[in-house]
């Protein structure tokens, strides 16, 4: 059997209210005479009201701060570019991230690679990268590389 519930059965949840601070009652409320305004000043006449950020005449923080121009790219890669020009001075003839980092000819933060068309390539070499650039492509196989993208 289900009970019926009425208005007068609602509460708000424990905790939910508070008993509001009844100020101007009396020395012995605790709440008296100034009505926990202060002495004086623009806090304690009535009316007060002050705009968004106001910090009591303290340079507010929005001023303070630096400003930052445009946006920000929250999950922007980090590409290390290199052309083909510098592919072909490298010894080793299998070229990807990886080993470009472990040659010392990547920065360790780059997560990606671009191949760009500068220069000239005479031998063969395969290519391992998130992008190469139409030219530099037609370069590398024209030599009897190989283009992987990544």
């Amino acid at each position: 059997m289900t009970a019926n519930i009425t208005l007068e059965d609602l509460r708000p949840a424990e905790g939910a209210t508070k008993t509001s601070k009844r100020v101007g009652r009396g020395r012995s409320s605790g709440h008296g005479k100034t009505s926990c305004r202060g002495h004086n000043g623009e806090g304690q006449r009535s009316g007060r009201s002050s705009k968004r950020g106001f910090e009591g005449g303290q340079m507010p923080s929005y001023r303070r701060l630096p400003k930052l121009k445009g946006f920000q790219v929250i999950n922007q890669r980090n590409y290390a570019q290199i052309n083909v020009g510098r592919l072909a001075e490298l010894e080793i003839t299998d070229i990807s991230l990886a080993s470009l980092k472990e040659i010392r000819k990547a920065h360790p933060s780059c997560d990606g690679l671009r191949v760009l068309g500068g220069g000239e390539i005479k031998k063969a070499i395969t290519v391992k990268a998130d992008y190469v650039t139409p030219s530099a492509k037609e370069k590398i196989e024209a030599a009897g590389g190989k283009v992987e993208l990544v």
